[in-house]
């Protein structure tokens, strides 16, 4: 362990950079109605805008992971939050679609090289005594960032116009650069041992994808990632069938995201505390269920009230929130070696985004298929039956592990 710059431990430092990272992926929803406006941007152009980051995690997520174990963790962050912040202030100036289309692949790049060498980048900064702790800390990126950019958003956007929102964006990815320059330690790759396979990345590739800690926490994440998304994506469009102005929906929705922070700090204590993470993963999969059937779910042509419905949303999201930061804590110990810890979270990455990609279309599906969104929540309850059977498996891989060791 290095002395720490500036009193500042180096692991809040790397989960600042993933939360500005994350700020750049939920950036563009608040900016689309805008965008439409000024660059004549049509639906189709907007959905595509949308999906470049996720396309980009679906195709480089696993490239990118190992690119991560052999350019450096350290250094791998430091690209991406460049790529992140020359990617944004450029986006500002941009006159047409199709420019900005380019700048966001080139951000769902930098997105990726910032958040695949995190948790391995953590593991090294850390005592084993806080590492659970600390990985719950990190799964609460995606969210915070989320959050923070529906509620930031509008605000700037109103008061000044969207390329300052872009702009604003890229200085806070300079600022992260930066913080990570100074105070996250170059840590090295430590000396492989009796495993080559640390060594060249094809070995990596092969010892990742034939083992099955990394396909396990990998399916687990996509099967959580596909509903989550697909349930809180929708709830503005919820919202403003029930009534809810557009700024009142805008707050809500950001809540719910934001609630998705708890559960991914309470895993981290709740793994320090000894908890099993099959217990941890099942009984978010078990509440998100619940969620989304108190939130959807019509008897006899009615369904909750609206004050209810919210309520059982933030379950859904804040309990669910146990199901990330325990995958984060499990793809360490499911790693096949110390050097495929990047590899393996590229792998959960790629596959949770293409759970990100699937979720809302087949969400959309049933609700257009059934007039209506009650029967969202059989989706819900068939890919957390899913994940329930994926964490029994885990359990067992973290049994096995323990014993080997």
């Amino acid at each position: 362990m290095s002395k720490h710059r500036f009193g500042i431990h180096p692991s809040w430092v790397i989960v600042f950079a993933g939360v500005c990272a994350a700020l750049h992926v939920g950036k563009l929803p608040p900016a689309l109605p805008v965008l439409q406006d000024a660059l004549n941007i049509t639906l189709v152009q907007a959905g595509f805008l949308l999906s470049a980051v996720q396309v980009a995690s679906m195709t480089l997520g696993l490239a990118v992971g190992l690119s991560a174990d052999s350019l450096g963790l350290r250094r791998s962050m430091l690209v991406g939050l460049a790529l992140l912040s020359v990617a944004s202030i450029s986006g500002g100036f941009v006159a047409d679609a199709s420019g900005l289309l380019f700048l966001r692949a080139l951000e769902g790049l930098g997105f990726l090289l910032v958040v695949m060498p995190a948790p391995a980048l953590i593991r090294r900064t850390v005592d084993a005594s806080q590492l659970s702790g600390r990985m719950g800390w990190w799964g609460t990126y995606m969210p915070t960032g989320s959050a923070l950019a529906l509620l930031l958003g509008p605000w700037v956007i109103a008061g000044l116009n969207w390329s300052a929102w872009w702009w604003l964006l890229g200085a806070v990815a300079a600022l992260a650069w930066v913080a990570v320059w100074l105070c996250v330690p170059d840590v090295q790759q430590p000396a492989p041992t009796h495993n080559a396979a640390n060594d060249a990345w094809p070995k990596r590739l092969a010892l990742t994808l034939q083992s099955p800690g990394p396909w396990l926490v990998a399916l687990t994440f996509a099967v959580y990632s596909s509903q989550w998304l697909a349930v809180v994506g929708f709830l503005p469009t919820v919202y403003a069938e029930l009534g809810l102005t557009a700024g009142t929906a805008g707050v809500l929705s950001a809540c719910v995201a934001l609630a998705n922070v708890s559960g991914n700090i309470m895993s981290g204590r709740l793994l320090q505390r000894g908890w099993p993470a099959q217990r941890l993963l099942c009984i978010g999969f078990a509440c998100m269920t619940l969620g989304a059937v108190g939130a959807y779910a019509v008897l006899n042509g009615e369904g909750l009230p609206t004050s209810l419905r919210f309520a059982c949303v933030v379950m859904f999201s804040a309990v669910g929130g146990l199901i990330p930061g325990t995958l984060f804590s499990c793809a360490l110990r499911l790693a096949p070696s110390e050097g495929t810890v990047s590899t393996t979270v590229g792998y959960m990455q790629q596959l949770s985004a293409l759970g990100q990609f699937a979720g809302p279309p087949l969400v959309a599906w049933v609700a257009a298929s059934a007039g209506g969104w009650q029967w969202t929540w059989a989706v819900t309850a068939t890919l957390s039956l899913a994940g329930v059977v994926l964490a029994h498996f885990i359990g067992r891989a973290l049994h096995k592990k323990e014993k080997h060791d």
